[in-house]
């Protein structure tokens, strides 16, 4: 295989964090990353590394490799258990068998089930993981207390929003972060402005932590719904609209019950939409 060719593969397994399918996309995630800290840019390197080159072990399927399905949800594993637990050799050996994990997750779910997979290998490897590094006390989460704040910061709630995806808190690692989808899908921007900006109207409204809300935790999940269910028909904003609103809730009722959440509440919401959605569609007929 050509350098260049394997090269696009990891960018593009990069870009599909966003559930995008773009080498420059993958570039400006990568950047995104690196800028925000060298630990969650080589988090992002390891992780589509060791989930691509599994794949091409286990000789899964080439089209599926080649569009960086194997590679995105590693890089979220990785990204996920270093910005929890930090950059040492038990989180380092954690990030390596989680992304493993996920891969054979990923594989299993593409085979065998009807609803699109989108995060859940990494949601399930990630959980399995940073559950055996806290009760075996292998590893401390390294996360600091959440903010308290009186007033909301508009600019860096949406920006925030976008970067949480891939656990980037600054302000500029997240305008990278969208401008990488914007390169990708101008329609795609949109929904994912959309998902961070409801994210964080629905929480100001209900009064949840200023807090959380300034650090973007309540519109993350609202970003990936977004895109998700990006389209230029009216049922697709209405879809999508219905999963950003319904994720927000869903992290709301999760983080109550002390759930590191991930990007759980994407996941439910929008598997929720498309259930009902094809219910209906199928009532109608």
């Amino acid at each position: 295989m050509a350098i260049k060719n394997f090269a696009g593969i990891l960018l593009r397994g990069i870009s599909q964090v966003f559930l995008l399918n773009n080498v420059i996309t993958g570039i400006l995630f990568l950047a995104g990353a690196f800028y925000n800290s060298w630990r969650m840019g080589a988090g992002a390197v390891i992780g589509v590394l060791t989930g691509t080159f599994i794949a091409l072990l286990l000789k899964y399927n080439r089209d599926d490799i080649n569009q960086g399905l194997y590679g995105y949800n590693s890089t979220l594993v990785c990204l996920a258990i270093f910005y929890f637990f930090g950059f040492t050799v038990p989180s380092g050996i954690a990030a390596f068998l989680g992304s493993v994990l996920s891969v054979f997750i990923t594989n299993v779910m593409r085979r065998k089930w009807k609803l699109p997979t989108f995060t859940t290998p990494f949601i399930v490897s990630a959980w399995v993981v940073m559950a055996a590094l806290l009760t075996f006390h292998i590893a401390p989460l390294q996360t600091s207390p959440l903010p308290n704040a009186d007033a909301l910061e508009i600019i860096p709630a949406l920006s925030s929003g976008v970067g949480q995806v891939m656990f980037l808190e600054d302000i500029i690692s997240g305008i990278i972060l969208f401008v990488g989808i914007l390169v990708s899908s101008r329609i795609c921007a949109l929904y994912a402005f959309l998902g961070t900006a409801i994210g964080v109207i629905v929480a100001f409204a209900c009064s949840f932590s200023i807090g959380i809300i300034n650090m973007g935790l309540f519109g993350f999940n609202g970003v990936l719904c977004g895109i998700a269910l990006s389209g230029k028909k009216w049922h697709h904003g209405i879809l999508a609209i219905a999963s950003i609103v319904g994720s927000v809730f869903i992290m709301f009722g999760m983080s109550r019950l002390g759930i590191i959440t991930l990007t759980a509440p994407f996941v439910m919401s929008t598997w929720l939409v498309l259930s009902v959605s094809k219910w209906r569609v199928t009532g109608d007929k």
